[in-house]
């Protein structure tokens, strides 16, 4: 944020709720961005546990425009808003909260934004084996926007949280005509998973910021030919990430999901063009911090 920047009360106040979200380098693009358009908004982090408290005070707040989602709030904030596009309210997860006239209009920007950063990296989606790790509020957006859009031969989802995953594998199998399997995250499972995989998403928080020594797939299971996907931003190439490159594999970085996303997501916050190149400079030089 610009030293000389003026706040007044007719700033509109955009922010990200999380927790943790001290990772978050939500602020410093937004505000960068902001800066270079000249637009009087600002943009701030808030560690939130009790969501629906949170939204409560994004309706009784007039200046208030917009606010992104984090983990682990992403599925319940559905439940919160007043409205939500059918198409998101189908994936049962957003990232997203508009606030227009008092009403709070919920949406998703993380499946388009991994959509985009596959297809920019030049990944074949259409007919391949997808092994997608997690199923939280991330992992829902990015397989229900490739089951209907990118045609992909098979989708296998591995998770610890039983619940979650059935929800998802139901949700799935009803709204979509994609090929489904799933199962219980283990060594065992995982290993199966990895010999038929094409393509691995990585959809959890192990890796990131400050556990980067942590990764979820054992390095010796990683063959060249395969893409692997980290939604994790913070740090730049998690541990997954760097062993899959040195077995050959393709990888492509959770950073470029994170502008995708927040490209869109500054569009909607204040209905002009997003200034990228400013965004992603940030993102970079930040990345190591």
């Amino acid at each position: 944020m610009k030293k000389d920047r003026t706040i007044t009360a007719g700033t509109k106040v955009c922010a990200v709720i999380g927790n943790p979200v001290a990772h978050s380098l939500s602020p410093a693009i937004h505000n960068a961005a902001f800066d270079a358009l000249g637009l009087d908004f600002v943009y701030v982090a808030f560690r939130v546990e009790d969501v629906k408290s949170a939204l409560a005070g994004m309706r009784a707040l007039d200046n208030f425009r917009g606010m992104s989602v984090t983990i682990p709030h992403k599925i319940e904030i559905t439940k919160h808003v007043d409205e939500i596009a059918e198409v998101d309210r189908s994936i049962g997860s957003i990232n997203t909260v508009i606030r227009e006239e008092g009403r709070l209009i919920g949406l998703g920007t993380d499946g388009p934004g991994a959509w985009k950063a596959l297809r920019d990296a030049g990944v074949e989606i259409a007919g391949k084996n997808i092994l997608v790790l997690g199923s939280g509020g991330a992992s829902r957006a990015i397989v229900f926007t490739l089951a209907r859009d990118a045609d992909p031969g098979k989708l296998v989802i591995l998770d610890i949280d039983g619940r979650l995953l059935q929800e998802l594998v139901t949700d799935l199998k009803n709204g979509t005509n994609a090929r489904v399997e799933s199962g219980n995250l283990s060594d065992i499972s995982l290993a199966r998973a990895m010999e038929q995989a094409d393509v691995i998403i990585h959809c959890t928080p192990v890796g990131m910021h400050p556990r980067e020594d942590a990764s979820l797939v054992p390095a010796a299971l990683f063959r060249p030919g395969q893409a692997v996907f980290d939604i994790v931003y913070n740090p730049l190439e998690t541990k997954l990430l760097a062993d899959a490159r040195a077995r050959g594999c393709k990888v492509i970085s959770g950073v470029e999901m994170f502008l995708n996303q927040a490209v869109l997501q500054f569009e909607r916050f204040t209905g002009v063009p997003a200034p990228v190149d400013v965004m992603r400079r940030v993102v970079m030089e930040r990345r190591n911090l």
